[in-house]
């Protein structure tokens, strides 16, 4: 039986920098990761009060680059309710030593972020044929990958998607399309262009929210047609705490108001089943 609810996609800060000193990617520390961090304990609480059961917590690259040891340490203090999606250098020569390691440490994901709050995205990265080894040890592994793109990266994200038929490919905040110009959404054909790709799996976060009500945009319009177009088992919601504002219970009041217009049994896949397909630590 699922769970009530399910978070794909929350973060944690350490408020000890001596143990778990910031060492940001690309050299430039996030704004929110300052302003209003969570700690673990403050993640639990949250998840207490919002009546979330389980989640994935993913590695904050603006805060840790590659480092996972607090989001691997802080998932394994709470191993019934936490697992850990990481961050390795995929282009290393030693990245699947280095992803055993982490995934011996207790990783059950890895995420590649090509930017987002502290760079535009680039998505040369995810050409380089560097990182192909790295991609196989995580098919072997189970790990699905987590991509943090825009609408730029796609054509990159197909032609992976077709190299490794058996790694799963979770894009964060559902690659950030353009809904704007309302039904039937032509602006965001690119993504819809993703729905033959079975491997590929969204995450639906507070921006998706937001981006459903900008424009001719609106949720009775825009998620049915996710749905009708990916399949609700394709489709995983997530807080994005404390990255966007507000509370985690919040989030997920707008999400569940969104996404009323869908299925009892479709939401239970969003809120859930998904997430447990992708994470089966997470299944009860």
């Amino acid at each position: 039986m699922a769970s009530r609810t399910i978070d794909i996609h929350p973060h944690v800060i350490s408020d000890d920098e001596t143990a778990y000193p910031p060492t940001p990617l690309f050299g430039k520390r996030s704004d929110w990761s300052k302003e209003r961090p969570s700690t673990v304990e403050t993640l639990i609480a949250a998840m207490d009060h919002a009546g979330v059961d389980k989640a994935a917590v993913v590695h904050s690259s603006t805060t840790y680059g590659f480092d996972n040891s607090y989001v691997v340490d802080a998932c394994n203090r709470y191993p019934d309710r936490l697992v850990a999606v990481g961050s390795v250098d995929m282009r290393a020569d030693d990245a699947v030593k280095v992803i055993h390691g982490w995934a011996n440490a207790g990783l059950v994901g890895l995420r590649i972020f090509t930017g987002g709050s502290t760079k535009a995205f680039d998505p040369t990265e995810l050409e380089d044929p560097a990182m192909y080894p790295a991609w196989e040890a995580c098919g072997e592994l189970g790990l699905p990958i987590c991509i943090q793109t825009g609408a730029t990266g796609l054509p990159q994200v197909r032609a992976l998607a077709t190299r490794f038929p058996h790694v799963k490919i979770v894009l964060d905040h559902l690659a950030r399309p353009d809904f704007t110009d309302g039904p039937p959404y032509a602006a965001a054909q690119s993504l819809f262009d993703l729905a033959p790709f079975v491997n590929i799996h969204f995450k639906l976060t507070p921006r998706t929210f937001v981006d459903a009500i900008k424009g001719g945009a609106a949720p009775e319009t825009l998620f049915p047609k996710l749905v009708e177009t990916f399949g609700a088992q394709r489709m995983a919601w997530g807080s994005n705490y404390p990255t966007s504002e507000g509370t985690l219970e919040g989030n997920l009041n707008r999400a569940r108001e969104c996404l009323a217009s869908v299925s009892a049994t479709d939401r239970e896949w969003i809120f859930a089943r998904t997430a447990q397909s992708l994470y089966p630590r997470l299944a009860d």
